[in-house]
């Protein structure tokens, strides 16, 4: 087990604007008809995908899958409790992570490519997600974390209405690329607590190139910022631990420190100099990236390098220039 350090005292002098106490999940607020109705109203997204911006058409009730590969159920690659997420999401006894199979980006850097670009794990209904996320809770994880969801909200929405009935009292925390539908994440305001956000390029050519996606710039500014409509800026229990709010990470990668500028610029100006962020500076080549292509050279040449130590420091210096201070670190 890895254990937390005493943080009382310092919870003790924290601001109080970031300190949520008594805590109770957002869902616990709302009724069974209000939960109903949004089940069904994400199943419907399925019958001709438009559950996240790929709006691929396919009718995934029927087993049709596209871009994500994924049909009517969820497809689970593993279930437990995660100890390498954010201080105040692991706490002591870990967050009851669910990493979903498939992705609706083509990320050439991706470092769970085999999960992700590849049929992995099985297809889970909601009742076996349900009640995997019961036995996390009871194994005393602090949250369930849905990490790549963006794909199958439709699936989740299902998985925590059968999880309330059998029930779950944690946190839910939405792990996500930021490539996510605004009308998939209306059908989850009053369901998910904590926001986790990746924001990953500005650049529409950059997202085009090593995502294969470019709109997501776009996408990712309407969905954090419905994102932070839904729950605000995070905030803390007295333990330390996330209860409420938006935790955006933006992976520092080689080269995108102009793009990490304007990435933080936003966040203060449009969404909040209050947002608490976690600037990550473990990007390594994988995936495609160095891999020959048809001249001989390494693909992606520009980021066939590990992040420099300077850089993160750089992208820091950039990010308290925009106004923003609230940043992850470990205990």
């Amino acid at each position: 087990m890895v254990m937390q350090p005493d943080i009382s005292e310092l919870m003790r002098h924290a601001d109080p604007r970031f300190i949520l106490d008594p805590f109770t999940p957002a869902y616990l607020g709302l009724g069974p008809q209000q939960i109903a109705a949004r089940v069904r109203a994400g199943l419907g997204e399925l019958e001709s995908c438009c559950a996240c911006p790929r709006k691929c058409g396919v009718d995934r009730m029927v087993g049709q899958v596209k871009v994500c590969r994924t049909g009517r159920h969820a497809r689970v690659s593993s279930v437990f409790a995660h100890f390498g997420e954010e201080d105040c999401l692991r706490g002591r006894r870990g967050s009851g992570t669910v990493f979903f199979s498939g992705c609706n980006l083509r990320c050439v850097f991706c470092q769970n490519w085999d999960i992700s670009q590849k049929p992995a794990g099985d297809a889970w209904p909601a009742k076996r997600i349900a009640a995997a996320m019961l036995r996390l809770q009871q194994e005393g994880c602090h949250n369930i974390n849905f990490v790549t969801p963006e794909h199958v909200v439709p699936q989740v929405i299902e998985a925590i209405a059968e999880a309330i009935d059998l029930g779950l009292q944690l946190p839910i925390v939405y792990n996500t690329s930021a490539y996510d539908a605004v009308e998939s994440l209306r059908l989850l305001d009053g369901l998910v607590d904590i926001y986790m956000p990746d924001f990953k390029f500005w650049d529409r050519e950059t997202a085009r190139r090593l995502a294969k996606a470019p709109d997501y710039p776009e996408r990712a500014r309407e969905a954090i910022a419905e994102m932070h409509r839904q729950v605000g800026v995070l905030r803390f229990g007295p333990d330390g631990l996330a209860r409420r709010g938006v935790l955006l990470r933006h992976l520092v990668m080689p080269g995108q420190l102009d793009q990490a500028r304007a990435i933080f610029r936003w966040l203060a100006e449009s969404v909040s100099p209050d947002t608490y962020v976690n600037l990550m500076g473990q990007y390594r080549p994988a995936h495609e990236v160095g891999l020959p292509g048809r001249d001989g050279r390494p693909r992606y040449d520009e980021i066939n390098i590990p992040t420099a130590p300077d850089e993160l420091d750089r992208a820091f210096e950039a990010a308290r220039e925009a106004g923003l201070w609230r940043f992850d670190q470990r205990w």
